[in-house]
């Protein structure tokens, strides 16, 4: 889409064409009370005047939508409560109504999970009150536009909770979650799975946005201004990435991540009394978090309004609100780990729906108010994003450069041509490793793609995985597109999945040793679940790294990785192929990569290989059979790949018809017509030697029953690199050997 498309389309009149910096700033508030605006002194009624009525002034004001609201109130009230005492009092009446929606989200949980036979409702239960509350007063959103750019996200890191989302989606108005998708609750082909998928359902969330909003955001106008909410449970907690997650998320200050934790006291097999005693606050606190604790076991919204307010006027630091809750709410099974996953029995369902007067209801029965309450933020949400577009106007007219910019971002980030900026070698430049190579891909890429950022997991200088005069995004400096994770892989994985599908056009990398990779294996699995396009570059990538011996020489990763489905695993055997390899990485913005390179430097530079065939993931590099079959053909990835065109060209001395097929990713080779595939490894040659310093699993495919395999099938050894491959028999000598003996079978 063309600039003027997006920023010159005409805008709505709620605003003025030309905002003030009065008028710019964001507003964090909830809806309702009129609550108080935390970056003014005015009132939110007043920033929001022409955009969303207060709803006690307005909706209440309503007779026959209030009559409505009264006698559900009225069947719904314990008989001891008069109806006098709220009729007049909007505030009052306000947090009923807020209780009865409440409510009505627990009896939609309740017979989501019993009409499936499955699924967790403890945690959704348990957590109504935060839920409700954040999709009605607190989140902006727009459920007509799903993909609005300056949306509030909310991310559920506790997805076993996900009813909860699921419910709160299709009450707020998300097309993507009806009433018959929550009858179909984890069934196979539903929108609405046993855990939440960011690809099936949308509404699902995972990122955030602290660097776009230094990159962009003017003294005069903000374009990227929204706020993460995150739930977590006692399982998060325990888990090692909340710690290298939450550390870095103080260190770096990012105020506008709210981090919410069901705090129910137990777990599946128990109560948390069995394996966790910490002080979760007293561990954020020391982290560097503002935290906050807010009993909601009696339902009080109001303290849960009061954090989220306080969280709003942090302007230094995350905030960790701390919600006691029970889990299971109304059930017989509520505080016990019971209540955790699995349905109700019928006496159970009577007695919950008796304690909220419910027992008039059919199944999946939603209060028609309720609707209309979501509605008023879906309309705000709508208000809100055309207020947006009319910011996005006048910052094109006022920064045209950097909006611009900004466009090319919101479009997926890829400029024209920018594939021309990789560099090209020939076979008389000097060798280096391919880690050598990745740098001066890496580098030459962030000249042209401005939303190209990423980091090691402190490992920048020995991955070569630095972005030279882009900065460090330091709390200092959230421009710099170079981050710095530390010693947490698994995080680093999780904020790049973030980063990549936050939707604001960044091309998020993330570097370590190979060996390292099973400390991210998790996250770098949800990057290909999630369509996470994250480019691993993951060094050190066999024995050939030598002295820092077994610990340190991956061996069965690069088979654990290419199992992983739709991730695309290359090794490249030289500068073109990683030039190629990062041409198809950052091309494809819905896949995760992982470019394995090598430490130590190439024996040679292998002449036939090809940046553009990189694409098929296999292909000839030589051959000098010409019309005929070759006689065996040696087949090869990364630094091994110059051994068998050595060891083929010894062979063709000798007359010997050999091809050299460099498999640089299985995956795309895989999905090659049968034809082009056929013509690379003709299976009327049955004579095949694969050479990989790694496990040979899978290799075996490639080969056939009377192919060899060399491989390493031990830990590796502590040595100089060239006695390390002599020793497992990585030499052009011993790659020979193996093929003759083949060729006189």
């Amino acid at each position: 889409m063309a600039i003027s498309s997006l920023l010159l389309r005409p805008c709505p009149p709620i605003l003025p064409t030309k905002p003030t910096a009065e008028n710019s700033h964001r507003c964090y508030t909830s809806n309702r009370l009129g609550l108080r605006c935390l970056t003014c002194k005015n009132s939110l009624r007043k920033e929001t005047a022409e955009t969303s009525p207060p709803i006690g002034a307005t909706l209440f004001s309503d007779s026959e939508y209030k009559h409505s609201w009264l006698e559900e109130l009225k069947r719904a009230c314990p008989p001891e409560i008069s109806s006098q005492q709220w009729e007049n009092d909007d505030e009052k009446f306000r947090e009923l109504v807020d209780k009865r929606g409440v409510d009505n989200v627990r009896m939609l949980i309740l017979d989501s999970v019993n009409h499936a036979k499955a699924g967790h409702p403890g945690m959704a239960l348990g957590m109504a009150e935060v839920g409700y509350f954040l999709y009605r007063h607190a989140m902006r959103y727009n459920p007509r536009n799903p993909k609005w750019f300056n949306r509030d996200r909310f991310v559920l890191s506790a997805g076993h909770g996900c009813l909860l989302q699921y419910v709160c989606l299709h009450l707020a108005g998300f097309q993507s979650v009806q009433i018959e998708d929550l009858k179909r609750l984890t069934k196979l082909g539903s929108r609405t799975p046993g855990h939440p998928e960011n690809t099936i359902t949308d509404g699902i969330e995972v990122t955030t946005e602290a660097h776009l909003a230094a990159r962009f955001n003017k003294p005069d106008v903000a374009i990227v201004d929204h706020r993460t909410y995150c739930i977590m449970g006692d399982g998060c907690a325990m888990e090692g990435i909340s710690h290298e997650a939450a550390s870095l998320a103080a260190h770096w200050k990012l105020n506008k991540l709210t981090l919410i934790y069901d705090d129910n006291h137990n777990t599946i097999d128990g109560s948390t009394d069995l394996a966790f005693s910490e002080d979760t606050s007293a561990r954020f606190q020391a982290l560097g978090w503002k935290t906050i604790t807010v009993d909601l076991r009696n339902g009080e919204l109001k303290l849960f309004e009061n954090a989220l307010l306080s969280a709003y006027g942090e302007t230094e630091k995350p905030t960790f609100i701390r919600v006691k809750t029970t889990i299971g709410k109304l059930s017989k099974k509520e505080g016990t780990s019971k209540a955790h996953h699995g349905t109700f029995d019928e006496d159970d369902v009577k007695q919950m729906k008796q304690k909220v007067k419910w027992e008039n209801h059919q199944p999946f029965h939603v209060i028609p108010m309720i609707y209309r309450e979501m509605q008023i933020q879906a309309d705000q949400g709508e208000k809100l994003e055309a207020m947006w577009t009319s910011k996005l106007h006048y910052y094109q007219t006022a920064y045209p450069e950097e909006a611009a910019e900004f466009n090319a971002l919101l479009h997926g980030g890829l400029v024209p041509g920018w594939e021309s900026s990789l560099p090209q070698w020939s076979i008389t430049d000097p060798v280096d490793a391919t880690r050598g190579y990745s740098e001066k891909c890496l580098n030459q890429l962030a000249k042209v793609l401005p939303g190209l950022i990423g980091g090691s997991a402190d490992l920048a200088s020995s991955n070569k995985a630095y972005l030279h005069d882009c900065g460090d995004f330091q709390r200092q400096n959230y421009k710099g597109r170079n981050i710095r994770y530390g010693v947490r892989e698994h995080a680093m994985g999780g904020i790049s999945n973030g980063i990549a599908l936050h939707g604001g056009g960044l091309i998020p990398f993330a570097a370590t040793f190979l060996i390292f990779s099973d400390y991210m294996k998790n996250s770098i699995r949800l990057s290909a679940l999630s369509h996470a396009a994250v480019t691993y570059i993951m060094t050190h990538d066999s024995i050939g790294l030598g002295e820092d011996g077994p610990t340190h020489q991956p061996v069965e990763q690069l088979a654990g990785l290419r199992a992983i489905p739709r991730l695309l695993v290359f090794r490249p055997a030289d500068g073109n192929e990683t030039a190629g390899a990062y041409k198809v990485a950052v091309a494809n913005r819905d896949v995760p990569s992982v470019i394995a390179l090598s430490r130590q430097k190439l024996a040679a530079n292998v002449e036939g290989t090809s940046s553009d065939a990189v694409e098929r993931g296999g292909y000839i590099v030589s051959d000098n059979c010409g019309e005929e079959l070759p006689e065996i053909i040696l087949i090869s990835t990364g630094s091994e790949l110059c051994l068998c065109e050595a060891s083929a060209n010894l062979l063709r001395k000798e007359g010997r018809r050999v091809r050299v097929v460099s498999l640089v990713c299985w995956r795309l080779f895989d999905r090659q017509p049968q034809e082009y595939k056929e013509d690379v490894l003709p299976s009327g040659v049955s004579k095949r030697l694969s050479v990989e310093a790694g496990s040979p699993l899978g290799w075996r495919e490639y080969v056939g029953e009377k192919g060899s395999v060399l491989g390493v099938e031990e830990f590796g050894a502590s040595g100089a690199y060239l006695d390390a491959f002599k020793k497992y028999g990585f030499t052009e000598e011993n790659v020979t050997r193996i093929a003759k003996s083949l060729l006189s079978c």
